[in-house]
């Protein structure tokens, strides 16, 4: 879509408001509205000016200027809005030297899309999700100097789909009959299809207490991060319109499922796959070699792709979520799937299951694809295959697989020394890599160390 096809469309849809955003580096939104007559072929051009010390590990306030530049590709209606509202994703640039803004995740993740097509290995980087996530009925929440809590209830039966009565809800809500159309679920999909979200498959988790999972189209690295942001817009605010919450924290229970955000990558040249052949799983080389990076950068990736102290709480022993850094075809207990689900060579790829949806999509999206280049270029072998479950195996202390770090000050850790993969044609900077370990370490693990914990008051306030 042209500039001038987005004024058009705004005409042709009596739009109101412009939501211009972008994503910080820690993959919030931050967003600019502007009443659609601010909307010019030159705001294109020139861009907005904003502050950029105002975000996290973006400027200081000295040197704040930074400027956003819509990009008419990004344009769409959001669903969501009270009154008639475009949605632009914007493109960071340093308003000196106009050259994109290196902190900037989206041109991150542009960057790692053009160094793929500069090496020669492929064209496109294709990426697929499949998002999981909950919905509260009610979440409420507080931390303060005296005070620390958190309280979750299951969501109302009557508003989920696809339940039988006599279904147990997770925390002890039993739901009624499937809730008829409108409700939640359909709701959900509706506004996703409206937003221009390519959806393959929506389902409620059974006996999750509001668990659901959201499985998208496979697009190219950067179209398919702008895709995860948008649809997780929609996931939040269609259950705040239902009066309940949804959170896309990895372990928001403290027994029972966590949530993930399983990652799949294909690489395609000339519209060819390049994953496809004759090996184990029917992968290529290329496609072993891609899969080689992946686990040898593993423990790096997983500060991107796990980068919360709550991640680490989901990838535990014996729970329902990767811990072993191997590969199997078809087994979903290993940290790289080799999906068997078709036969056809446009359907092989490799998943990636230990990232959660915290993550920003950009920089792991990236980040994934770097890691894939290192393994290609270098012939990294992924290792024997292991086809036992692994959730099964977890006990076994003398089993000897490469295990994913167990705290996020593990993952930064390995980051900080692993990082030169990310670094080739400047895709990743030293100074983002620097910016996500220091701000992770003191905002995140620093700030939670130094609190007291609700569950260490039952075992020691009496002690």
């Amino acid at each position: 879509m042209t500039p001038r096809e987005v004024l058009a469309l705004c005409r042709e849809k009596d739009v109101a408001a412009v939501d211009l955003r972008c994503a910080d580096l820690f993959g919030s939104w931050r967003q600019y509205t502007l009443p659609v007559a601010q909307l010019t072929e030159d705001l294109f051009e020139d861009g907005l000016g904003i502050d950029g010390s105002t975000v996290p590990g973006w400027q200081p306030v000295e040197r704040s200027d930074l400027v956003l530049i819509p990009q008419s590709e990004t344009a769409r209606i959001d669903p969501l809005a009270a009154v008639p509202t475009l949605l632009l994703l914007g493109a960071l640039h340093d308003p000196v030297t106009a050259e994109p803004y290196p902190r900037d995740p989206r041109q991150i993740a542009r960057k790692a899309a053009n160094h793929l097509r500069h090496t020669g290995i492929a064209d496109v980087a294709q990426f697929g999700v499949e998002l999981e996530y909950f919905v509260f009925g009610t979440a409420r929440f507080a931390s303060a100097s005296q005070e620390a809590f958190y309280h979750l209830e299951a969501p109302r039966p009557e508003v989920l789909a696809g339940r039988s009565p006599g279904d147990r809800g997770g925390l002890g809500e039993t739901p009624q009959a499937a809730a008829p159309a409108g409700d939640l679920p359909r709701a959900t999909l509706h506004a996703l299809l409206e937003a221009g979200v390519e959806v393959q498959t929506q389902h409620w988790r059974p006996n999750s207490g509001g668990q659901a999972a959201l499985a998208l189209v496979p697009q190219p690295l950067v179209a398919m991060a702008d895709v995860v942001q948008v649809a997780k817009h929609c996931l939040r605010n269609v259950a705040r319109q239902h009066g309940h919450a949804a959170t896309f924290m990895p372990q928001p229970l403290a027994s029972g499922p966590g949530s993930g955000m399983h990652v799949s990558l294909s690489l395609w040249r000339e519209e060819e796959p390049l994953l496809a052949g004759a090996g184990y799983g029917g992968l290529s080389d290329i496609g072993q070699y891609a899969l080689g990076g992946i686990l040898r950068h593993a423990p790096a990736l997983l500060a991107f792709a796990c980068p919360t102290t709550n991640s680490y709480k989901r990838l535990v022993p014996g729970r329902d979520a990767p811990v072993y850094l191997v590969h199997g075809q078809g087994n979903r207990s290993a940290a790289c799937r080799v999906p068997l689900d078709s036969a056809s060579p446009k359907a092989r790829r490799i998943e990636f299951r230990c990232p959660d949806p915290l993550s920003n999509p950009y920089l792991l999206f990236a980040a994934i694809t770097m890691a894939a280049i290192d393994g290609i270029q270098t012939k990294l072998s992924p290792g024997a295959a292991v086809e036992s479950d692994l959730h099964r195996a977890a006990a076994d202390a003398s089993r000897d697989w490469p295990r994913a770090p167990a705290t996020l000050d593990e993952a930064l850790a390995a980051l900080a020394s692993d990082q030169d993969f990310l670094l080739r044609d400047d895709v990743f900077t030293p100074e983002v890599i620097q910016t996500w370990i220091e701000h992770k370490r003191q905002a995140e693990i620093q700030a939670i160390r130094l609190r007291p914990h609700p569950f260490e008051f039952e075992l020691y306030f009496d002690a």
